[in-house]
Order: C-alpha cells, then sequence, then structure tokens
C-alpha cells in the first residue's frame, strides 16, 4: 500500500494478464488454423464434385455436345449424302455415346471405300474421313462395265472403259481369285506399258494372258514375280520383234512368230 493509503498494483500481475492473453489468442490462432484446415478439404471435396457433376451433365445430358452435323470428306466417286445414309449417325444423340466403331464399319461395307476413319468432331460434330478404291483395270461382268482395284475389289460401274485403262476378260472358269491376280498383275505395269496392254485374258488364276494393242500376245502365267516379268517384258518389247512373248518364268523367256 501507498503512503496515501492506496495499493499498488503488481507489476508481475499485469505481466502474466499479459500472458495469458498472449496464450489465448495464438490458441485461438491454432484452433481456427485447425478449422479451417479441415473446411478447406470439405471445400475441396465440393468443388470437385461440383465439376465431375457438372461434367457428367454436359457430356451426356447437355444439348451443347449433342450431334448436329456430319462432315464427310475424302469422298469423289460417293456422294456425302450416300455416305451419311449408311453412317446413319443420329442426329441429336449426346456425341460422347455415338458408336464410331460400328458407324465406320457400315461405311466400311460400301464397295467403293478402302478405307475409313469416323471421329468425334467436339463439340458438335462426327467427321467421316473416307478414302475411296482406285480402279487399275475394267472388267465386264453380267453385262456391266465394272471397275476393279489392285485388291481385285469390284466397285463402281462404267458406261465405257476408261482412255488408257486395260480391260479384264474373265474366262468360265474365272473366279475371284483370279480377279484379284489379275489385277495384282495389271497393278505390277509400268505406266508406260500398262497403256500399250488392251485387255487381259483370265483363264484361271496361273493362266493370265495380256494382249497388246497390236493384237500382240504375252504369256503371263501367274502374279507371281509381276514386278519381274514387267522389267523383263519391256526389255523384250524394245529388242524382239514377235507376235508372242512368254514370261511366265522370268529368268527364261521366249518368245514366237
Amino acid at each position: 500500500m501507498d503512503p496515501a493509503g492506496q495499493v499498488r498494483a503488481d507489476p508481475r500481475d499485469a505481466k502474466s494478464a499479459r500472458s495469458a492473453l498472449r496464450t489465448r489468442k495464438r490458441f485461438a490462432r491454432r484452433q481456427w488454423a485447425r478449422r479451417w484446415l479441415s473446411l478447406r478439404y470439405v471445400l475441396a471435396l465440393l468443388l470437385v464434385l461440383a465439376l465431375v457433376g457438372g461434367g457428367i451433365y454436359l457430356v451426356f445430358f447437355s444439348s451443347a455436345l449433342q450431334v448436329k452435323k456430319v462432315q464427310v470428306v475424302g469422298n469423289s466417286l460417293l456422294s456425302d449424302d450416300r455416305v451419311r445414309e449408311f453412317a446413319d449417325v443420329p442426329m441429336g444423340e449426346q456425341l460422347a455415346l455415338v458408336d464410331l466403331d460400328r458407324a465406320s464399319a457400315r461405311v466400311g461395307a460400301l464397295a467403293e471405300v478402302k478405307s475409313v476413319d469416323v471421329t468425334r468432331s467436339w463439340p458438335d460434330g462426327v467427321r467421316i474421313e473416307v478414302v475411296e478404291r482406285t480402279p487399275v483395270a475394267v472388267v465386264e461382268l453380267g453385262g456391266r462395265l465394272r471397275g476393279l482395284d489392285a485388291d481385285g475389289v469390284v466397285f463402281r460401274e462404267y458406261k465405257a472403259a476408261p482412255k488408257g485403262m486395260p480391260r479384264i476378260r474373265p474366262g468360265a472358269a474365272a473366279g475371284t481369285d483370279a480377279l484379284k491376280e489379275a489385277a495384282t498383275v495389271v497393278s505390277a505395269l509400268p505406266k508406260d506399258l500398262a497403256a500399250r496392254v488392251d485387255h487381259v485374258e483370265v483363264a484361271t488364276v496361273d493362266q493370265i494372258t495380256l494382249v497388246l494393242r497390236d493384237q500382240r500376245q504375252v504369256l503371263w502365267g501367274s502374279a507371281e514375280d509381276s514386278a519381274t516379268k514387267a522389267e523383263v517384258l519391256d526389255g523384250l518389247l524394245a529388242a524382239v520383234q514377235a507376235q508372242s512373248y512368254d514370261v511366265s518364268v522370268p529368268g527364261n523367256p521366249t518368245t514366237r512368230g
């Protein structure tokens, strides 16, 4: 007690009070930090769920990602409408749910199509890229002049044979395999040599004969070693004037007439 009769505050009590206050504040901050950490995890989880839910809705239910167009590229023999008809992609279906493999298989079933690639074109389209077959010869089947590609596939019709394209004349015993062999032979001919061929007579798979535009004949045999046979024939035509040539055994060619 001071001389005036008043009680003097103990400095130690004030210091102790300040220390206790700081301790309470630190404790409160730690408590808040722990609560905020837990709250952050909850908020992050809610955000992830919202994003996933929104993504699912957008992809599978939103009209923004429904099929609105089907683009066809790479085609010339087939019209866009023909390709779309066979692809049968449902307009208005969710783009993510379109069965691309089935659409590809349907378009690939067209005789004119060599290969096809069907892909999604986000956000609302399907793209169909077609590679069409290229004719190497024409063949008359059932009174119709048809195109034949290098794989022996008959795939289109002509009113008249295109200029410079060889014709294949299958015999009564010539089946699909024989046509494929003939197509392989024609594909192996250099461009200048192919232009000299009027038609190809196909009796069987190993009895193929080229008839040139000047009516000279070339016994070719099978399609085996066609590249070598073409090279040998090119040399023979330049060196020997004959009525017929036999390159069925390219290592031992013969001529006659």
